[in-house]
């Protein structure tokens, strides 16, 4: 009975593929360092400050109607406030600490703050990746750094809004700082510039859109790359390392 019953598991057995024929045809992996670890710590605690930012600008633009008990004993606002003003202080810093990293990384680090835009090859790249990513091409060459068109969105989306929201942020704190003060001597021109502080106000809620827009984008673009375009992009922003799966 035994003898019996084991020889259909032993046939089963016999008829599975070795792990070294699983391998021999198992899709080649490679894998290649692109990220420096100050690129990735930068862009996760970017986009923290930039969620905390989105959020209680949000609501500084459109604060809540009303609070129960006594004024005198609500600083909810406040605290919404001084949220903001901590995570801008963040996001500044952190946009200083990356432009200094784009001289000392590797030249990937570089790509946020540069775009070809004088060599007709890149703009055929970038033809070809809006192609795909309307579904109307085919997948284009693998690129280990950002792929032509994300350079575009990351140069003239993301970097020209941020910094334009740091100087027009700065501008209106300076003003609850008061006249004289460092981000009222630094960033105060920005309001007669512009015209006046609600101009200011209009501007800043707006490029808060336009970042969030970005974000959207930016998500979307990542996980779609991730699944379709057969090369690691979520993971690669962890680990470092960019993965092609063929």
């Amino acid at each position: 009975m035994n003898t019996s019953s084991a020889t259909p598991i032993a046939d089963l057995h016999a008829a599975l593929p070795t792990e070294d024929e699983e391998l021999s045809h198992s899709t080649a992996i490679k894998s290649v360092y692109v990220y420096e670890a100050p690129v990735r710590v930068w862009h996760w605690v970017n986009a923290l400050a930039i969620t905390v930012l989105c959020i209680t600008g949000y609501f500084i633009g459109s604060p809540l109607p009303t609070m129960p008990g006594e004024a005198s004993a609500n600083f909810l606002m406040g605290y919404i406030r001084f949220t903001h003003f901590s995570a801008a202080y963040i996001l500044a810093i952190g946009l200083l600490g990356r432009t200094y990293w784009a001289f000392v990384g590797n030249h990937h680090a570089r790509e946020l703050f540069s775009v070809p835009l004088m060599q007709r090859a890149y703009w055929h790249e970038m033809l070809a990746m809006l192609k795909w990513y309307s579904f109307t091409g085919p997948r284009p060459g693998p690129y280990v750094g950002h792929n032509p068109m994300a350079r575009f969105a990351m140069f003239f989306v993301f970097l020209f809004t941020a910094v334009f929201m740091v100087f027009t942020g700065f501008a209106m704190y300076g003003e609850g700082l008061q006249a004289g003060s460092w981000a009222d001597k630094l960033f105060g021109w920005v309001i007669p510039l512009m015209g006046q502080s609600q101009d200011v106000h209009t501007w800043h809620h707006m490029g808060m859109w336009v970042i969030v827009i970005f974000a959207i984008a930016h998500i979307y673009a990542a996980i779609r790359e991730d699944i379709m375009g057969r090369q690691s992009i979520v993971s690669t922003m962890i680990s470092g390392f960019r993965t092609f799966k063929d």
